[in-house]
């Protein structure tokens, strides 16, 4: 019990941490860039069409696009920290990789992407299982940059996310994070000797139909398979490696939102000084 209580609590002082960090940092970056022309806000602000609109809505069509940009790193370092917490985390797999498997992932990519065609393929685990028997092809070395590489130490299992905050892909990035993943899957499984342990997954920070909802973008549904797929509440709970993750974390952020709000409305005194 005590174990549950203290990983509770150094989850919190993480997301706390991360919080703070980010409405300082916020905060302090755009201040110091106000009469800065080549900041990230003044940038921004001269297309002329939104300025028509009126003051207000063409500072806010600036800071939104910053925000959500910021934001979204803030997620992914305060995840990876998380994570620490429970997993042995690397961002890149290097190793062998043969002919075979590369030449097989690219056949199989291409009867996802077929959707018309006679050979096309619905996305299932069971394709790439056993790929690390196609190694009878010349091999070379290969090193792939990777979102998150977790390995859990108790299970021996090991866990290759790539995460996209929103889960914003269109065809060709939906193709070539899958390409990637599958890569990384078999010069991850031809370093162990096996595949028994390894799984590829494609993240979401949220849901964006609705915490609970089904994941319907088809760009992701055409290359990744049911269970590929951690979105939102799943991709908390395993970096937390909790059943309670996704509602510690969320709980902790809103706690903290206020930093954020306070760094905002500083922001918004010093770009529109009289509204």
């Amino acid at each position: 019990m005590d174990g549950i209580v203290n990983k509770e609590r150094a989850i919190r002082a993480i997301v706390k941490q991360a919080v703070e960090a980010y409405a300082s940092g916020f905060s302090d970056r755009h201040l110091r860039e106000v009469d800065d022309e080549d900041g990230t806000i003044n940038m921004k602000i001269h297309n002329v069409f939104i300025a028509a609109l009126g003051a207000d809505i063409q500072y806010y069509s600036a800071l939104s696009r910053s925000l959500d940009s910021s934001l979204g790193n803030m997620l992914e370092k305060m995840a990876i920290n998380i994570a620490t917490l429970n997993f042995e985390v690397t961002q890149h797999v290097e190793g062998v990789i043969y002919q075979d498997q590369t030449d097989y992932i690219a056949e199989l990519l291409e009867s996802y992407k077929n959707t018309k065609g006679v050979n096309h393929r619905k996305p299932s685990v069971s394709d790439y299982l056993g790929i690390s028997g196609r190694n009878k092809a010349l091999n070379h070395s290969k090193r792939h940059e990777s979102d998150y590489y977790l390995k859990d130490s108790e299970t021996d299992m090991h866990y290759l996310i790539e995460l996209k905050i929103g889960g914003d892909l269109d065809n060709k990035k939906a193709r070539s994070e899958k390409e990637a993943l599958l890569e990384q899957y078999c010069i991850l499984a031809n370093t162990l000797g096996s595949e028994k342990n390894i799984k590829i997954c494609f993240a979401t920070a949220y849901n964006r139909y609705g915490e609970g909802n089904p994941w319907t973008q088809g760009r992701v549904r055409q290359f990744f398979a049911d269970e590929e797929l951690l979105i939102s509440s799943k991709f908390w709970n395993l970096v937390c490696k909790s059943e309670r993750g996704y509602e510690i974390v969320l709980d902790e952020y809103k706690k903290n939102a206020c930093l954020i709000i306070d760094a905002l409305d500083r922001i918004k005194k010093a770009y529109l000084p009289g509204m």
